[in-house]
């Protein structure tokens, strides 16, 4: 039976981990990008696209983190 805990244990790490990977290419990737290329009409400018992001980085490492703990409760 633990075998069967242990791969749903590391299903649910796997999509909070995918979830910290959404968070960078959402809130990181693609404003800095989009900025670069002029894409937007924000004009929030570069402090706002700065703060935003090292927001979105830091949930990001949060779930990623989350996700490491998660795995904690793997047994043998």
């Amino acid at each position: 039976m633990s075998l069967v805990r242990n791969e749903q244990t590391k299903l649910t790490a796997q999509a909070v981990d995918r979830a910290s990977t959404a968070c960078v290419a959402i809130g990181v990737i693609a404003p800095v990008a989009a900025a670069y290329y002029q894409a937007g009409s924000s004009s929030a400018g570069w402090p706002a696209l700065a703060i935003g992001s090292i927001a979105w980085l830091a949930a990001a490492v949060g779930l990623h983190f989350g996700a490491r703990r998660i795995l904690n409760g793997l047994t043998e």
